[in-house]
């Protein structure tokens, strides 16, 4: 067995299957971009098939990106097949990513057949595949919770089939990292052919164990880890990146090396959470801003005395220098762009100077600007286009008094005014917003989250809105909170089918 570990990052599909948290092609090339620099060996661009946007994304990555191999999820349908090594033809190295579901529930529910049909199926996709890609590989939906038997059957039928890769989803994050280990182990012990290919972990975290079920499979001969940055995905999310090359960093005994740049973990995690709208929460192992964060009196001794008492990470191994984060009014357009460029973000000069303008207006208000802080100035232009924008804002609010907003919206180059009344400041804001915007909506998820501390700190606003039977997730940022939840607010309605 290597004791070279592969990285497979599918932040911008798995990932990108947060409600809420798609991407457009510009931010998914300035994603993989970061990646590429973070020393990914395998980028998975998406799934082609699924839409146009997809595909285009899957295009335009394989043009951007370089060294990396970039990999196209298909199910084993030909057309998902043909799809995805049209979308892979600029790719440098490509990888089409086929599979089916293996367990008992999946063939008799999902696919309504029989172990041995869903072995042909396998077989055949992969075959398929194989006359586009040299790379292939194979995942089998639901392998956590497969007769460990038959799945050695299918792992072994897909390798004789031309299988490079063979993925092993823990798809409902149901395992325990022994079981998971000890499945791993069973593959490696009883396929036959088993060393002509590299065997893959997937784990969920519905369970919170999706490190601890993919360590356990690498310590067991797993040689390819599927992760995304800040552990985001579907449901509870994905194995975080971060974690798992931070363990390997750390337990020198397992020997087992990646090719992963830990000093730009950091600033890659800041850069997702701020492009997908997606905060990270304080107490997130190793990008979390509580991290590195002693608050206990003893712990603050210990730590004084000597940081490895109580820290097992060096905050710079990660990306984290406290020197070198803050910025204020009197920083030049030269720190401003080189703190961008330390976060993966290059900008021509015409955006640089707008970012800057509104830089200098935060700082202003603020006395220090974090990195959070300029990745969401960087990200503001992403609402320039948007037909409805808020002009302005005035709010009365206090104790013992009904709060009143009046606001004024800006909707395809015409002008629209009103005022409300509410029970605070924001509703008050939020029904002024209706007056001028009369559609059925109704608000069901209202987010606030600083960003880092103090009053003077920017808001981020995540809101979730109902309209025509339909989920809309808007976001908004301001220094000024009831400002943010409007932006946010209108934000999701901007994004309404009309």
């Amino acid at each position: 067995m290597s004791d070279r570990l592969f990285i497979f990052d599918t932040t911008l599909r798995d990932g990108e299957q947060v409600p809420g948290c798609q991407l457009n092609t510009v931010e998914k090339i300035q994603v993989a971009k970061q990646l590429e620099a973070l020393g990914v060996d395998v980028i998975e661009a998406g799934f082609p098939v699924s839409s146009p946007g997809d595909f285009n994304s899957v295009i335009e990555i394989s043009k951007a990106v370089t060294w990396p191999t970039i990999c196209a999820l298909t199910r084993a349908v030909q057309k998902d097949i043909d799809v995805a090594a049209e979308a892979l033809k600029f790719a440098k190295h490509k990888r089409i990513h086929t599979g089916i579901g293996t367990s008992d529930s999946h063939i008799k529910y999902k696919f309504n057949s029989t172990r041995e049909e869903i072995i042909e199926r396998a077989v055949a996709a992969v075959k398929y595949a194989r006359r586009y890609v040299d790379d292939v590989e194979f995942y089998a939906e639901d392998a956590g919770r497969t007769e460990n038997e038959y799945l050695a059957r299918v792992v072994e039928a897909v390798i004789k089939a031309g299988a490079t890769v063979v993925n092993i989803p823990d798809t409902t994050g149901y395992c325990l990292p022994a079981e998971y280990g000890e499945k791993i182990k069973y593959l490696i012990d009883h396929v036959d052919g088993i060393d002509k290919a590299i065997i893959s972990t997937h784990c969920h975290n519905d369970l919170g164990m999706a490190t601890a079920n993919t360590i356990s499979g690498v310590l067991n001969g797993a040689r390819q880890v599927e992760v995304t940055i800040n552990g985001i995905g579907e449901r509870a999310g994905n194995t975080a990146l971060e974690e798992v090359a931070m363990i390997l960093r750390c337990h020198h005994s397992i020997d087992i090396d990646t090719n992963i740049n830990t000093q730009k973990i950091y600033p890659t995690s800041r850069m997702v959470s701020s492009l997908m709208n997606m905060p990270v929460q304080p107490n997130k192992a190793i990008v979390g801003r509580n991290a590195f964060a002693h608050s206990s009196g003893i712990h603050q001794d210990g730590v004084l005395k000597n940081v490895q008492t109580y820290e097992i990470i060096n905050p710079k191994d990660v990306g984290i220098d406290d020197n070198a984060i803050v910025l204020t009014a009197r920083s030049g357009r030269a720190a401003l762009k080189h703190r961008l460029h330390i976060l993966g973000v290059e900008m021509g000069q015409e955006k640089l100077d707008k970012v800057y303008e509104d830089f200098l207006k935060l700082a202003d208000k603020k006395k220090d600007i974090t990195d959070d802080d300029i990745l969401v100035l960087a990200g503001a232009d992403r609402n320039v286009n948007h037909h409805i924008k808020l002009e302005y804002l005035q709010v009365t609010s206090g104790v013992g008094v009904r709060s009143v907003a009046s606001l004024g919206l800006n909707i395809s180059g015409e002008h629209f005014e009103a005022a409300a009344t509410g029970n605070g400041p924001v509703d008050a804001a939020i029904k002024a917003v209706k007056q001028i915007i009369k559609r059925q909506m109704t608000l069901k998820e209202f987010t606030i989250q600083a960003i880092s501390k103090g009053s003077d700190d920017v808001g981020k606003v995540h809101m979730q809105v109902e309209y025509d039977g339909q989920m809309y997730y808007g976001f908004g940022a301001n220094t000024d909170i009831i400002a943010a939840s409007v932006e946010a607010y209108i934000d999701c309605i901007n994004k309404f089918k009309k």
